[in-house]
């Protein structure tokens, strides 16, 4: 990315672990690369709020650090004894209410050092509602945060202007559709979600952990699909591995920021795989080789139903076979590998030499 890119930064939902987009916040500005506007979901909106509204990296780093559980998540135990299934949340409010006020205040959008704009979902109607945008820059910035961060059955509805919003990540957990709105010439999206990560024994933790998981696998279905389509204008795709992280995780907060500025810097290192003005699609995109295990297909066709069409036929005995092994894959290829019920199917970086060896 140059100096002069006029980008968006679009900083996704993931409970705690979106305390990585601080660390990006923090390569951004060690390299001289504000953006020209931040759009945030969930932790992202909060984090993306804290910092358009003139709080330092240093500042968000050291309240990151010293957050413990009580000052985000504490149980609502008098509404679920009392108002049992009628309870609106796992969680109280009041928690996180002062945790935004105490980074952001009374602010509205129209009083923010920098350009945001927070995604959020109507809870009635499931319109989306994007706070920040023109006409809908009067309200307070905390109200639209706290809304986009409300993710159902865990924290609740928030009123802004007599509706009622929740977490935007509920149709769209990494809004870069909306980023396209605002003129850019890039799209710096990142993404601290689950992603396919495999997660063990998830069934015996309860139905919290059981329900946020479900949540993630639908976020990252929705955005698979996002980006297999895009065009333009190009994102480049960053993904911090804190996947292996909980949403509600407190013991590894420095190792999230800290994550969030490695792979910013590791991407800004390599500006041969950004793209150049006039690219489409998604970058970072990479030649890969896809192999099928003859020994574990069962030839159960699942590649056939996930994987683009054509990509996988099955052949006389009954086995899968990859029609073009060598691919350019962007970030949002590839999730057909995780649905084959036998992990028969893999893909690896094709190297050059091996490339050059079968072209010859």
């Amino acid at each position: 990315m140059q100096q002069d890119t006029r980008f968006t930064l679009v900083l996704g939902g993931g409970g705690m672990k979106g305390l990585a987009h601080i660390g990006v916040l923090q390569a951004l500005t060690e390299r001289g690369l504000p953006p020209a506007h931040i759009v945030g979901s969930s932790v992202g909106a909060l984090v993306g709020a804290a910092w358009s509204a003139g709080k330092s990296v240093a500042e968000l780093r050291e309240v990151a650090l010293s957050l413990r559980r009580k000052d985000v998540f504490v149980v609502a135990h008098a509404d679920m004894a009392f108002k049992r299934m009628r309870s609106p949340a796992l969680f109280r409010r009041e928690p996180l209410e002062q945790l935004i006020y105490r980074l952001v205040g009374d602010r509205t959008f129209e009083d923010l050092e920098r350009p945001l704009v927070v995604n959020t979902v109507d809870i009635n109607s499931a319109m989306q509602v994007l706070w920040g945008l023109p006409g809908l820059e009067e309200v307070r910035v905390a109200d639209a945060v706290f809304a986009s961060c409300a993710l159902p059955g865990y924290l609740p509805p928030h009123e802004i202007r007599g509706r009622y919003y929740v977490d935007g990540a509920t149709v769209d957990n990494l809004p870069v559709a909306t980023a396209r709105t605002l003129g850019g010439e890039l799209i710096f999206a990142v993404d601290v979600s689950a992603s396919n990560a495999f997660r063990a024994d998830t069934q015996d933790e309860g139905f919290a952990a059981v329900f946020m998981r479900a949540t993630e696998i639908a976020m990252e279905s929705l955005l698979e699909l996002r980006l297999h389509a895009w065009t333009t204008p190009p994102i480049y795709y960053a993904h911090p591995r804190v996947e292996h992280i909980s949403p509600f995780d407190f013991e590894h907060l420095r190792e999230m920021v800290e994550e969030g500025y490695r792979a910013t810097i590791a991407a800004l290192d390599h500006p041969e795989e950004w793209p150049a003005p006039g690219d489409e699609g998604v970058y970072p995109k990479r030649r890969v080789t896809v192999r099928v295990q003859r020994e574990r297909c069962i030839g159960c066709g699942a590649c056939l139903v996930q994987a683009p069409p054509g990509m996988f036929v099955i052949d006389a005995q009954g086995k899968a076979v990859v029609t073009t092994p060598e691919q350019e894959w962007s970030p949002g290829d590839g999730g057909f590998i995780r649905h084959c019920p036998t992990y028969a199917i893999s893909a690896r970086p094709t190297s050059v030499v091996e490339t050059r060896r079968r072209s010859g």
